[in-house]
């Protein structure tokens, strides 16, 4: 990641220096204070992909959106804005029909079913979702899985090329790749997105092979933010596309699924015949249905503070910054061994309106970076830390 003018940026924003972190004696007597306050209810949540509201503020926000646009009822799912958000995602990622399901699991399963036919292997990522997070889901589904890329983010199209080769051989009675299904970005690899360059290879395989594509982008906004490939150019490799109402569209749950006609059309049923059928759907869909039409421009600008907090917090005195060449908004922060994390984020909660885990055994923070750090400035954000830091009650 490149790094910034940091001068520039410490002159136009007036940040103070933070002393070394060598034996700790002299932090007492230069214990950072800082000038400006944050508002109380401007938090920052460095915690998850988006907003988080309580009842109260969900109440608050369903109003505000029905003043500006009033929120129409659904019936299982039928009509009113569920029927507005899932004609908004069939455009959004250029797909012929989008259908709302109730949870991703329930999305990832139906869309690999419907592709695989009666081919039971699907090849994923050992990481994905769908091989270490879906309870064996697929075993209701006729499907095995047969996980590429042992604790690596994703599989090469050659390494693709060759499973596909040698799966005939290594089993007696053979049948078939029904599907390939690829998580991008990949939660259990801290968010890493996939290089687009390899994903056009893996579809050449599939093509050449007659296997269709399934795409598991639960976090796909955040690809496409930190990656800068468009969200069509991504889907437009898959035959179906999953994307989460919840993870930074506001929602408290749900998930759109878009693919062809055909096969979304059949998707009424299976979401009956396993149960997700829910009489009305339409507090998540008015949610979600806001909050998409800025989504893209907000994370863009997240994208951006993103890579100026982080490289200030990296020229810190013994605090490392972990920067990947694909990650998106997950970063694992070094602290200082003598810092107690756990103190040091009761103070950022307390005096500073910022949220974050504390870290590990070895003081390694994990930051997530989302939409709420557009909630103080950069400057404001930054100086918390650096007073944290230095805050002598916070160490040991």
């Amino acid at each position: 990641m490149t790094k910034f003018d940091r001068r520039s940026f410490l002159k136009s924003s007036a940040l103070v220096a933070i002393p070394t972190f060598g034996a700790g004696s002299a932090l007492a007597s230069v214990y950072l204070s800082v000038k400006e306050k944050p508002e109380p209810e401007r938090k920052v949540v460095l915690i998850g992909d988006g907003p988080r509201y309580s009842p109260s503020e969900m109440l608050e926000e369903l109003q505000k959106i029905n003043a500006i646009t009033p929120i129409l009822n659904d019936s299982y799912g039928k009509g009113g804005t569920v029927q507005a958000l899932e004609e908004k995602f069939a455009e959004l990622t250029g797909k012929e029909k989008a259908i709302f399901i109730p949870t991703g699991t329930l999305a990832n399963q139906l869309a690999i079913a419907a592709l695989s036919g009666k081919k039971a292997k699907v090849i994923v990522q050992d990481l994905s979702h769908i091989n270490r997070d879906e309870a064996d889901a697929n075993l209701e589904f006729n499907t095995k899985l047969v996980p590429l890329a042992l604790e690596k983010t994703y599989f090469t199209a050659e390494e693709l090329q060759r499973k596909i080769q040698n799966l005939p051989s290594e089993e007696y009675f053979y049948s078939g790749i029904g599907a390939i299904s690829i998580e991008n970005p990949v939660r259990r690899a801290n968010g890493e997105f996939i290089p687009i360059e390899e994903l056009v290879k893996i579809k050449q395989v599939c093509d050449a092979e007659s296997i269709k594509m399934h795409l598991d982008g639960a976090r796909l906004y955040f690809a496409s933010a930190w990656s800068g490939v468009p969200i069509k150019d991504y889907c437009s490799l898959f035959d179906t596309v999953y994307i989460s109402l919840y993870k930074y569209l506001g929602a408290n749950g749900g998930a759109i699924l878009c693919g062809e006609k055909s096969l979304i059309e059949d998707m009424p049923r299976q979401i009956k015949v396993h149960g997700g059928n829910i009489y009305q759907n339409w507090v998540n869909s008015a949610l979600a249905l806001y909050h998409i039409e800025s989504i893209e421009q907000k994370l863009k600008e997240v994208k951006k503070r993103s890579d100026e907090l982080l490289n200030e917090l990296d020229h810190i005195e013994g605090v490392s910054v972990e920067f990947k060449k694909n990650s998106t908004n997950v970063y694992l922060v070094q602290l200082p061994t003598a810092i107690n994390t756990k103190k040091m984020s009761q103070q950022l909660d307390k005096e500073f309106n910022i949220m974050i885990i504390p870290a590990s055994e070895t003081n390694r923070l994990m930051i997530m970076m989302n939409e709420t750090i557009l909630n103080q400035s950069s400057n404001l954000i930054l100086n918390a830390f650096k007073t944290c830091l230095s805050n002598p009650e916070n160490f040991g």
